[in-house]
């Protein structure tokens, strides 16, 4: 089994530990600048990380929420599945000293490829 792989984002800003057989999606298509996408080779799975504009109205937990159940609407999601909401301790993060929370959303959403029909 191909081991996981540390990966820089955005520029090498910060990185992520990426699964055995993750490919970087900017690799085979245009992907915006405000987001990293990896896909598994062998799954129908994708990974994407997002940096999201900052919502004063909601906080917390609820900001996680929020931003997951608006990128699920503008890509048009057939479904939103929050599955977890956790906080990140802030002494574990390169970013701490810019920040006074930091939350980390595991769900699921179900969008059509661009050559799917939803």
């Amino acid at each position: 089994m191909e081991p996981t792989r540390d990966y820089p984002l955005f520029g090498g800003a910060f990185s992520a530990t990426l699964p055995p057989g993750a490919i970087d999606v900017s690799d085979l298509r245009p992907v915006p600048d405000n987001q990293e996408v990896f896909c598994h080779r062998m799954t129908d799975q994708s990974l994407i990380v997002e940096l999201l504009e900052l919502q004063a109205h909601v906080q917390g937990e609820e900001a996680a929420r929020y931003h997951f159940e608006d990128v699920g609407g503008v890509q048009g999601a057939r479904t939103v599945q929050v599955e977890a909401v956790q906080p990140l301790l802030l002494e574990n993060l390169a970013l701490r000293g810019c920040c006074e929370e930091a939350w980390v959303l595991s769900g699921k959403q179900q969008v059509a490829r661009e050559n799917q029909q939803p």
